[in-house]
């Protein structure tokens, strides 16, 4: 059997190396290592979220495959109706879906890059076809050349994300509206908004989940991994549009999301003040990282509103720095696109994470 050609020009997702193997390696346990390459939340579930898991009943049985009751909850949380409400096995598992619903052979896909690299692998993966408006050397969007693509090369989908991984930059809202008037799906993915300053409880004031069902051509992206600590229970949820929601039921596979993701998520959605002060301390200590990083002459960091801050490494090689930071012990991620070129992006860790970055960083000055 012959493997499809469209897989010989693919490149799998980066998943860099596993934590137990590098804490192995290094002679160091798991708890030893300073995660910043994922994004993940250093703080974990909440205190709810833990003792939901502890209590887990009906393992042995199949979930609810249409979600009802997270999405009910969910619902009460983002103020989207539940009809417009789907789950997904983060919101990864929902951009695939999404595309396979809607791509036929050689459909456009229209991405802003540096962008989350799933958007391109998932299009090529359903016979996409990937074109691209590069952001502006600040990260802001071109919108005008966004303009002139959809109309040259009508795409069906295009992808925003704000924040965007792996900058951090936030979409003008203007910007935004002027997109949502453009004939195409706009995919809005918030995986990061809980994190904007100033953006609200938990990033309410900034989402725009509500105004999916009143638009025709807007779908948006929200996930419990960042925010609420669930990265490893893998549960993400979106808002779509009535006409595309009843081609998604169809592609959704069943049973996609387990009991123990349910089961945490909906204790997250009742834990929400705990959680609502642990993101207030990742901010504060985005703040504190960004402050530090400034402070180091070989790197250009970059203000985000995500859980990371986007590094330009200057006069020195981005990938041994990284792997230099890797054999101490801490794990961050490595860029170099031509779009994104010599970079580092560091997660938001705890304090103590923050110490032992900078102080290895200080001592390659």
């Amino acid at each position: 059997m012959k493997i499809p050609q469209r897989f010989e020009t693919i490149s799998a997702y980066d998943q860099g190396e596993p934590l137990e193997l590098l804490a192995a390696r290094l002679g160091l346990t798991p708890e030893e290592i300073v995660k910043l390459d994922a994004n993940e939340n250093p703080y974990g579930p909440s205190p709810k979220a833990v003792q939901a898991l502890a209590d887990l009943h009906f393992p042995n049985y199949y979930p609810d495959s249409d979600g009802l009751a997270l999405r009910t909850a969910l619902a009460g949380f983002t103020g989207a109706p539940i009809e417009s409400l789907m789950l997904g096995s983060g919101a990864d598992e929902l951009i695939d879906l999404l595309l396979r619903a809607l791509l036929d052979p050689g459909d456009r896909v229209l991405i802003c890059p540096p962008a989350f690299s799933m958007y391109a692998l998932d299009t090529q993966i359903n016979l996409g076809k990937v074109i691209a408006v590069n952001r502006r050397a600040d990260f802001s969007h071109d919108v005008s050349a966004i303009c002139r693509m959809v109309e040259r090369q009508q795409p069906k989908v295009l992808f925003i994300t704000s924040p965007n991984n792996p900058d951090g930059s936030l979409i003008d809202p203007a910007d935004f509206d002027v997109l949502l008037k453009l004939p195409v799906l706009v995919v809005l993915d918030e995986a990061y908004i809980e994190f904007v300053e100033n953006g609200g409880r938990l990033g309410k004031n900034l989402s725009r989940i509500c105004e999916v069902p009143d638009r025709g051509n807007l779908v948006v992206l929200r996930t419990f991994s960042k925010w609420a600590g669930l990265a490893g229970l893998r549960i993400g949820f979106g808002a779509f549009p009535d006409w595309l929601m009843s081609v998604l039921w169809k592609v959704k596979p069943p049973f996609n999301i387990n009991v123990a993701a349910v089961s945490a998520a909906l204790a997250s959605l009742e834990d929400l003040d705990i959680l609502a002060e642990r993101v207030g301390w990742i901010l504060a200590e985005r703040r504190r990282l960004y402050e530090a990083l400034c402070c180091i002459p070989y790197l250009k960091p970059y203000p985000s509103e995500g859980n990371f801050i986007l590094c330009k490494v200057l006069g020195r090689d981005a990938a041994q720095l990284k792997n230099l930071l890797a054999d101490q012990g801490i794990l961050v991620r490595h860029f170099d696109s031509p779009v994104l070129a010599n970079s580092l992006r560091i997660g938001v860790g705890r304090s103590q994470d923050t110490d032992r970055l900078i102080e290895v960083l200080e001592r390659e000055v």
